[in-house]
């Protein structure tokens, strides 16, 4: 399966969100390929606000399934979240699942005004009723595949597409 650059759905998605928000608002990005994006979209669409980042591993709903993976980050929220209008940023929309870990990360350090979610992709599947604002690309993928953003030490954004059997 030939996959869209990612390159140029960063382009689209900054794009929609450009044309939608003003500047009253934050960004927030999930751990890892959601910060990544999180930090170029702050970049170019010239966010003066901090930029917040979230590990969900402790928020997740199959914690005590998976447990604790070795490279837990660091949640930095460096703005007041109480009454903020958030963008939550991800690389890839699959289950749902982690998207409302963070919401309930979130709401322990405040009540925001909104939040709404930006994803490179959405690639369907949902088990939790979830949905994106704003979308690079909407993908149909098989259930036993896996979506992962990479990132290259130039910054330069790309997406692979592998076997689920081979990230267990």
């Amino acid at each position: 399966m030939q996959l869209p650059d990612a390159e140029t759905l960063f382009k689209s998605l900054a794009k929609k969100i450009q044309s939608d928000c003003d500047k009253d608002f934050v960004l927030v990005g999930i751990h890892t390929g959601g910060v990544w994006l999180a930090e170029r979209l702050h970049q170019e669409l010239a966010i003066t606000q901090p930029l917040g980042t979230l590990d969900v591993s402790f928020y997740r709903d199959d914690f005590d399934k998976i447990g604790l993976h070795s490279k837990v980050k660091r949640s930095e929220i460096p703005f007041e979240v109480e009454g903020a209008h958030i963008i939550l940023v991800d690389d890839v929309l699959y289950t749902g699942r982690t998207i409302r870990a963070a919401i309930n990360e979130l709401f322990d350090y405040g009540r925001p005004a909104c939040i709404r979610l930006a994803t490179l992709v959405d690639r369907s599947g949902r088990e939790l009723p979830i949905a994106a604002q704003y979308t690079g690309v909407e993908l149909q993928l098989p259930a036993d595949k896996m979506l992962e953003l990479k990132r290259e030490a130039n910054g330069k954004l790309s997406l692979n597409l592998y076997d689920k059997s081979l990230a267990e």
